[in-house]
């Protein structure tokens, strides 16, 4: 099996005023090519400083991390960046897509760093990307035109649109109803089938049924880290729920 994500002894600290917040305290696991995997905690407990790392958004103070085979921690910002755009899609809780842009203006977005796709393979990319979240008849609605539920479809399309190693999400379902929430979960559960590697933060701890391994922080440390034998089908709830009126 290929380790997408490597990470050994990861500590995090930061400074706040004259006293030493220990946000991780030496965390140590491994994600391999494939897995759907849920990282909980409440609120303190480390997963946002945790999700920043895995993004390549911050570095830890020590232990190492690697990205597909790739040492992050002594990358220079731009080099993280470069990255972090090539290697993670992002799927987070309000969606952060720009409100007067098209669905795939929006999906576009990550290839425009990416100078070896030009302006015709880019909008291919993007079109088939929103196909295949349910968006083929949404190219060309703005976000002001369209449900939260349709909202994190277009992120959903656009982490995917990089082909990325990983798709990072960040509380993907906290802004939306219970069945649109299944909705998206379906979603998920597809690519998992078809091969993506998933990290779901989220406090959820309903979602982790549906993952194959949950991670659970607490005070910094990993408390949990469970292999899920009994995967439950995102379908079978969504199909007993009552439809959205919408």
């Amino acid at each position: 099996m290929k380790a997408i994500i490597d990470i050994d002894n990861i500590r995090r600290d930061f400074i706040v005023g004259e006293e030493t917040v220990h946000a991780l305290r030496g965390v140590t696991f491994t994600i391999n090519e494939g897995e759907f995997v849920t990282i909980m905690g409440t609120s303190g407990s480390g997963k946002s400083t945790l999700l920043n790392i895995l993004g390549c958004l911050d570095t830890p103070t020590s232990g190492e991390y690697r990205l597909d085979g790739t040492p992050v921690r002594t990358m220079t910002k731009t080099e993280r960046a470069v990255l972090r755009n090539r290697k993670i899609g992002f799927v987070f809780q309000n969606y952060n897509l720009l409100a007067k842009t098209t669905a795939v203006e929006n999906v576009e977005l990550p290839l425009m760093y990416n100078s070896s796709v030009g302006a015709t393979e880019r909008r291919e990319r993007a079109i088939t990307a929103l196909t295949r979240v349910g968006l083929a008849d949404r190219l060309y609605h703005k976000s002001n035109q369209m449900s939260g539920g349709q909202m994190q479809r277009v992120a959903i399309a656009r982490a995917l649109v990089n082909d990325p190693a990983v798709i990072l999400a960040d509380e993907a379902t906290g802004n939306l109803d219970t069945r649109t929430s299944f909705e998206i979960l379906v979603l998920f559960q597809e690519l998992h089938r078809e091969g993506r590697t998933i990290i779901f933060v989220t406090h959820n701890p309903e979602i982790a049924q549906y993952s194959s391994r949950n991670i659970v922080l607490r005070d910094g440390k990993i408390r949990d880290d469970i292999v899920n034998h009994d995967i439950q089908d995102a379908t079978v709830k969504l199909a007993q729920l009552p439809v959205n009126d919408d």
